[in-house]
């Protein structure tokens, strides 16, 4: 493929270095005379594990150059990546001037070019960047229309410096955001040697992808500090425990507890965390991670609570409340939280979860539930439909799977709070309302 790559910095020359590596023709597109020199010497213009001797090598073969005209470059390839910096303006939101500023001249080179062109921003850029931005200097500078004359997509990138090449070479996964099915099956053909999961997906969630994992790995880093910082002071090899931590790769290390939805409760995470920080107050530690983690789910407590408050109903209906599916267990239940509330506040409730009600006659939490909470068991019935005659907006609570099918069950005026996903869908605004979705 023939491919032109504006901005020669990090992301730019690996991209290049690699792309021409596999045979692919590749012209890079800088304004910094400096680098456009360095690359057509073969060059590289950055310091990185094998990027040098892969640049020495593709533009021997002919195979990488570099100019400082972007009309040259369009008119010779077929595929345009846009590679240059998004930086922090003072108040934290990104600077897109770079951005526009080639958006623009690339549109100007198309303006003359009879053949699709697709353009990929491969550079850092906020949901709705793509739409809001890219597309329309594009549309305005070339007279044409994106999708349709011109495939536009959004490729983000998981290099590290240090081992980009590797990371370029062995992706974890490659993420491709198209506005149309022809730009994402073009831009997909560069990638097709690659053992590694290719997701194709629509702009704004390709753009998000990038910020979720930046934030994680900063989470992480901060999380381990934290905790490294607290072993420290009771005297512990934070290390050996870390080291430890990470074998539990089903829990951990893993998928689990990272899909979004509703508060956490139960025995152990709110009880262990109230230790830890109180430990933490003892030995004059600042851990605001860890201290945070507590407040941060009182707001999603709060968050949930307003989304039934906002359609506007009295009688209410909740759909299992115990702090997960397949348990009796009210301690700290969340969903208990929200329930006392709207008690509180005088809505009339209805409630219904089977392991609950069998827990009221013969479980564990016979007594918890008889004696400690007394007014809510009183508001327990004994089927679903019971619960949807009852109500007017309709709350699931956990992801038992009988709750499956309650989404197709409301009737004409019904409202749906989703805190689980149960349905898997986005809220619509009329019926239907996911607590992250």
């Amino acid at each position: 493929m023939r491919i032109s790559i504006f901005g020669l910095g990090y992301v730019g020359t690996v991209s290049a270095a690699c792309l021409a590596q596999d045979g692919h023709y590749l012209i890079g597109v800088d304004p910094v005379a400096e680098k456009v020199d360095l690359v057509n010497r073969g060059l590289s213009t950055i310091i990185e594990a094998e990027i040098a001797e892969i640049t020495a090598s593709a533009t021997k073969a002919g195979r990488l150059r570099a100019t400082d005209d972007p009309n040259e470059a369009i008119s010779q390839t077929e595929l345009s990546f846009i590679c240059v910096g998004t930086p922090s303006q003072p108040n934290g939101n990104l600077d897109l001037k770079y951005i526009r500023r080639i958006c623009e001249q690339i549109g100007e080179a198309l303006k003359h070019k009879t053949e699709r062109h697709t353009v990929v921003i491969r550079s850092t850029v906020l949901p709705g960047t793509m739409r809001r931005v890219v597309i329309p200097i594009l549309e305005e500078f070339s007279g044409k229309r994106a999708g349709a004359d011109v495939g536009v997509c959004h490729n983000p990138e998981f290099l590290r410096e240090g081992s980009a090449v590797k990371d370029f070479k062995f992706p974890a996964v490659t993420v491709i955001g198209e506005l149309d099915s022809t730009s994402g099956k073009t831009l997909a053909a560069l990638y097709e040697k690659l053992e590694a999961p290719l997701i194709r997906t629509d702009l704004e969630t390709a753009e998000m992808v990038k910020y979720v994992g930046n934030s994680w790995h900063a989470l992480k880093i901060g999380f381990a500090n934290e905790i490294g910082n607290l072993c420290k002071a009771f005297g512990i090899d934070a290390h050996e425990v870390m080291k430890i931590f990470c074998h539990d790769k089903k829990l951990n290390i893993s998928p689990a507890y990272l899909m979004p939805g509703f508060a956490f409760g139960g025995s152990c995470l709110p009880k262990d965390l109230r230790a830890l920080t109180y430990q933490a107050k003892m030995h004059d530690l600042q851990l605001p991670i860890l201290t945070s983690i507590l407040p941060s789910n009182e707001i999603q407590v709060a968050r949930g609570m307003q989304m039934i408050m906002d359609n506007g109903h009295q009688k209410i209906g909740v759909l299992g409340f115990s702090f997960k599916a397949g348990t009796d267990d009210l301690r700290e239940s969340p969903i208990i939280e929200v329930i006392e509330r709207l008690i509180g506040k005088g809505y009339d409730l209805r409630l219904y979860d089977k392991n609950v009600k069998l827990a009221s006659l013969v479980g564990a939490n016979r007594d918890f539930i008889l004696n400690r909470i007394p007014h809510i068991s009183r508001l327990m019935l004994d089927s679903i439909d019971a619960v949807l005659d009852h109500a007017e907006t309709v709350v699931i609570g956990n992801q038992d799977l009988e709750f499956r099918n309650v989404p197709s069950r409301l009737r004409n005026g019904q409202r749906l709070v989703d805190f689980v996903r149960i349905a898997d869908g986005k809220s619509d605004g009329n019926s239907y309302t996911g607590i992250c979705w």
